[in-house]
């Protein structure tokens, strides 16, 4: 049974900065699979923030490149994502998932998700 089980959303000002974790179980372990950061405003379909492979190559949005840092802990099982220089525009219910396969920002490919967390940026 696969879980994702992530933290660290909440409230910030413009400009300002949160992290996001995300710690994975329950199956192979995040250094064999690809993970990645999702966001869904109200109103507005979920779009892919950042992703990152098992070899570690990352992928980011044009609206976060420069801002959002994601990252991985392997001995931990962890999925990281920093994000600095936060706009109202990043507010939304962010959630990371992970595959076997490679589906870089493209949120359809995912099979496991987690349960989302609020990040409201004022």
């Amino acid at each position: 049974h696969v879980q994702l089980v992530e933290s660290g959303g909440g409230s910030v000002e413009a400009g300002g900065s949160l992290k996001l974790s995300c710690v994975a179980s329950g199956y192979t372990t995040t250094s064999r699979t690809y993970m990645a950061w999702f966001r869904q405003a109200p109103g507005k379909e979920r779009e892919g923030v950042a992703a990152i492979g098992s070899n570690g190559r990352t992928t980011y949005a044009d609206s976060v490149k420069g801002r959002f840092i994601i990252s991985k802990d392997n001995a931990k099982n962890t999925l990281g994502l920093q994000m600095n220089s936060l706009k109202a525009e990043d507010t939304g219910m962010y959630y990371c998932a992970a595959d076997e396969l490679n589906h870089g920002l493209a949120w359809r490919g995912y099979t496991y998700w987690s349960q989302g967390t609020q990040v409201t940026v004022s």
